[in-house]
Order: structure tokens, then sequence, then C-alpha cells
């Protein structure tokens, strides 16, 4: 029996073990079984194959029973999820419906998930661009959040890193608040994109109009091609899952990549409970899991593990991680984790129409869009709030039928629609200040099916996203006019928090452990052999998408947690 017992705890110990599959998880899967590492990943949700498990990715609009909507019944009984975009028939089952994983809200909060091999990744907008160092020094500069223990010196090679790896497309833009990358060919803009695009550099100084940068492959180099992933095809169905590759996920490129080295152990439908916490050895040395389906604990041994669980479930990882060395959860001697999150603000947007540039036209679906960097309080402070937003633009002309006529004048309309006007639309990406006040905790009453605490989110807007708001509808309605643009109109919602699926801190790094979690590699400061490096690690939002910057963070954290593992530090 004790033989038994040892080969027992053998076949369940690993060099490294990873929690969660999405893009953080992924790059961690890829970067430390290239290294030699025997990992394990363990996903709460199904598992997901790339190609085999896209089942609506070649479906004609007339094979969905629903034409593509999603029922009433389905809506009614999702209120939350019913607000993401991005839920349609085609992707339904790539989301967790409200009901699967309830959480409590002490303030409305919007929390859009995606439970399976791959997480969001399959789902996600794939905008990437790279912070600079106006973004890392922000803290500092500015006082609203404990300064970044890192600069832009520190993450470019790592963003170089995997730029070259996941394909990304965009053009050398030379600006210094929006570093170039490793680029593939942009998508390049169309007429009316680069009319505003000249308006805004004769009459704008500081404000710039771009090619959104995607991590869809406008070409195949030969490191996608090793992948077995091929070009874009412009079919903007990335939501149904690619099964061509032809975008950045976790399924089509790290996870295959990883298990290609023999050193890949993916295991599904594994909730983690928590990360085990040795006070003889002081350090972690597994984690305890929760089988989806069955509910069966099993344990997981290793000498490193990385926190990839999506920020909000890795912070209620690590605070139900609790033993007499850490009662309030793992490495959090300070009390500040669940502490100090944020989010990017969507709350306005301006759209327009445009008489002019007839003799152009936009067809096809082309996967990217433009996007103006931030623009406000970069180079100095400069309005009544802080920090800044970006803008996602994009304009388009398409064919209309009139159908206002009947009999033949209405075939006729129908059988040769014409080209209408132009439309343009533009929203705002706003960064919020993290504050003590927004935080996310484990209730102490309620628990889930797997007997884990509900996450309580507390989390809500403040004057400071107010004066952005205003600001971003004052100067996009100015540049608008100053285009040429007509019928400007401007809206200003009041979105819950989440739908923006950005959400960040609660574990965030800092030079100081009195005033952060993780040092300048991810390490917790009180457990040097757990990582974070999914959106919980960020000290502060700046206005990009995030995911560029997870993976980029984990690629640095993993090849470190090597290098000290070999030094025998960890």
């Amino acid at each position: 029996m004790v033989n038994i017992k040892v080969d027992s705890v053998k076949n369940r110990t690993y060099d490294a073990i990873v929690i969660g599959s999405g893009i953080s998880g992924g790059w961690a899967a890829k970067e430390l079984t290239e290294k030699g590492l025997k990992t394990l990943v363990l996903e709460r949700g199904r598992d997901v194959k790339h190609i085999v498990d896209y089942p609506t990715a070649n479906k004609m609009p007339y094979e969905f029973k629903h034409r593509n909507e999603i029922p009433r019944d389905t809506r009614e009984a999702n209120p939350i999820l019913s607000r993401a975009n991005a839920w349609r028939e085609e992707s339904d089952h790539f989301f967790v419906k409200d009901a699967e994983h309830p959480y409590i809200q002490t303030k409305p909060f919007d929390w859009i998930r995606g439970y399976q091999v791959g997480g969001k990744s399959l789902i996600w907008a794939r905008q990437t661009q790279r912070w600079s160092d106006f973004d890392f020094e922000g803290p500092a500069r500015d006082g609203f959040a404990v300064d970044w223990p890192i600069r832009y010196k520190d993450i470019a090679p790592w963003y170089s890193h995997v730029e070259a790896f996941a394909g990304i497309s965009g053009n050398k833009d030379g600006l210094a608040e929006l570093p170039d990358g490793e680029f593939l060919p942009p998508n390049p803009l169309n007429a009316v994109e680069d009319h505003f695009k000249k308006v805004l550099t004769e009459r704008f100084e500081g404000r710039h109009l771009i090619a959104a940068r995607f991590a869809n492959l406008t070409e195949s180099t030969e490191t996608q091609l090793a992948q077995g992933r091929s070009q874009c095809l412009s079919r903007k169905l990335c939501r149904r899952g690619c099964p061509f590759g032809g975008y950045f996920s976790s399924n089509s490129s790290t996870l295959p990549w990883a298990e290609n080295t023999g050193n890949l152990t993916l295991r599904p439908d594994s909730v983690v409970h928590s990360v085990l916490y040795d006070e003889q050895k002081g350090k972690a040395t597994g984690v305890r899991v929760i089988d989806r389906i069955t509910k069966e604990t099993t344990e997981y041994f290793s000498q490193i593990v990385f926190v990839n669980a999506s920020a909000y479930n890795t912070n209620l990882i690590l605070l139900n991680s609790v033993s007499s060395r850490f009662s309030a959860g793992l490495g959090n001697d300070n009390g500040l984790m669940g502490k100090y999150v944020a989010f990017h603000n969507y709350n306005t947007g301006i759209r327009a129409e445009f008489d002019g540039m007839k003799e152009f036209a936009t067809f096809g679906q082309r996967p990217g869009s433009a996007y103006m960097p931030r623009f406000r309080n970069v180079f100095k402070q400069e309005t009544d709030f802080l920090r800044g937003y970006a803008t996602g633009l994009s304009a388009s002309r398409n064919l209309r039928q009139d159908t206002s006529g009947t009999g033949r004048e209405l075939k006729d309309s129908l059988l040769n629609p014409r080209l209408g006007k132009w439309y343009i639309g533009a929203h705002m990406m706003g960064e919020t200040i993290p504050k003590e006040s927004n935080s996310v905790s484990l209730d102490t009453e309620k628990t889930d099916e797997w007997g884990m605490p509900l996450l309580r989110v507390d989390i809500d807007y403040d004057e400071n996203d107010a004066r952005m708001e205003v600001d971003s509808i004052e100067q996009l309605s100015e540049m608008f006019e100053a285009a040429g643009f007509s019928n400007i109109k401007s809206r200003r919602e009041r979105k819950a928090p989440g739908l923006d699926i950005h959400e960040m801190g609660g574990v965030r790094m800092g030079k100081d452990p009195r005033t952060s979690l993780l040092n300048r590699y991810n390490q917790l400061h009180a457990c040097k052999n757990v990582f974070v490096t999914d959106g919980a690690c960020m000290t502060s939002t700046s206005t990009q998408n995030p995911s560029l910057t997870y993976m980029a963070l984990t690629a640095r954290a993993a090849n470190y947690a090597v290098e000290e593992m070999r030094k025998g530090n960890l």
C-alpha cells in the first residue's frame, strides 16, 4: 500500500503547474515546456481541440436554427451574458451562462467568461498594442497607484518575442506613446479613414490615426507555418474559432506547440480549489483540484505554480488558498489582495455620415479597424481628469436596398442595391483608476456547486471617469466636424463595468511588499515559487488592449522562473 501511495504521488508530480489555459496560461505552457519542464495545465472548463471543436466555423447563415440570434427565452435566462456583443448563436458554446458560475454583485458588474481550453482567447477582440514608458511611469507621475516595478525597456524584448510567434499585423508608426513592434503587413485604412488621418495631422497636433494592430495573420511567416497556421481569409468569423489558425489563440498556437515538446499534460474539467503551501519548506508545493463533473478532489504537486485563471478567478483561488501562515490568502500579508482592481471604460461613442469620397467604397470583411492612441495627459497633465483614453474608429460604405416601394418597384430595388453614404463610428476606451474601494472578495456564506466561496464584486465608476467621458465626446465631435462629417450623434451610456472584459488588478505588481503582492518578475513577494501573469498582476490599466502585455509578462516570468529553478533558488 505504501508503494502504491508513493507511486500515486509521483504520478501527480510535475516540474510546473499552470492554472488556466487562456492567453497567458497558454504562453506559460509554451515557455515552460520548451525549456524542458514537465508541465501540467489545469483548465476548469471542457476540452476544446483546435479545428475539431469549432462546430459553427463553416456554417452558412441558413444553417443556424435561429439565424444566428439567441432565442428570447435564453436571453431572458441570461441577463448578464445577453449584454455581451460577441454572444451569438455561432459562439454560444464558448460563453459561460449566468447560472453556471454565479457571483455576488455588491454593485452592478457584468462578468463575461469563457470556461474551456483556450479560455477567452477563442473569442477575444485581437487588438494588440504595446505599452510605453508613459504607461509604466503613469502611476509614479500622477500618484493614483503604486509605481510599476518595471519600465518599457524591461519588457520590450518580450513584446518582440511574443509578437513574432503570435503574428501581429501593423505599421511602423514611429509614435513615442505607442511603440512599434514586430509586424506583419497591416490591414490598411480605407479612403475615409485615411482622410480623417490627414485632417488630424494637419489640424490637431499630437493626434494620430493608425491602422489598428491585430493578432490576425495578413501573411504567414515560417514561424506561423510551423504552428500549422495559415493566413487570415478575412471571413470575420473569428468568434466561432478559426480552423485556419488565421488569428492567434491558445488552441491554434501555444498549446499545440507545448504539446509537441512532449512535456505537456493538459487536464480539462479541473476546478482549482487552492494552492497548497508547506509551512516548513516556506513555499507552495502544488494545487488542490476539484473535478468539475465528479466533484472528486485530487492534489497535484510541482516546484513552481503559475496562476493564470483570468484576473478575478486568480484572485478567488489565491484568496481561497489559506493556511496557518496565510490566513487571508496566499501571499496576502498586507491585506491588499483583491483590492485596487480596475477596468476599461467604454461608455461613450460617436457616429456620423460623410457625403464625400463617393468614388470609393468598402467591400469584404476586413478584420482590422483604425485606432487613435491616447492623446490626453501623455506628455503633461492638461485636463481636469487623470490619464486618458484611446479611440477605436472605423468607416464603411455598403450597398443599400430601398424597401419603401411595392410591386415591380420594390423588386427592382431589391435586385439592384445602390451604394449609400459613408458611415463613421468611434468609441472611447478609457483608463480607470485603481482604487482600494474597487475590490473583489470571497463571500463568507455562499458557495458554488464545487464548494468554492462565491466571488463578491464591488466595483464602480467615479468622477474621474465621468470627466473623461465628457471630454471624449467633446474632442471627437470637434475632430469629426473638422473632417467634414455630418449628422454627428454621440452617446453616453451607463453600462455596468465588466463588458469591456478587461478585468485587471487585485494581485498587483510593485516594488514594496507593503503595498503590492508581486515583484518585478511576477512572483508573490511572500511565496517566491508562485507566479501571477494574467490580468490580476496589473498595477494600472493604461488605455491599450491588455492581452499583448499579459503575453509578454508571462513569457518573461516563465523564462526567469526556469533560470531560478536551475540555480536552485526556487
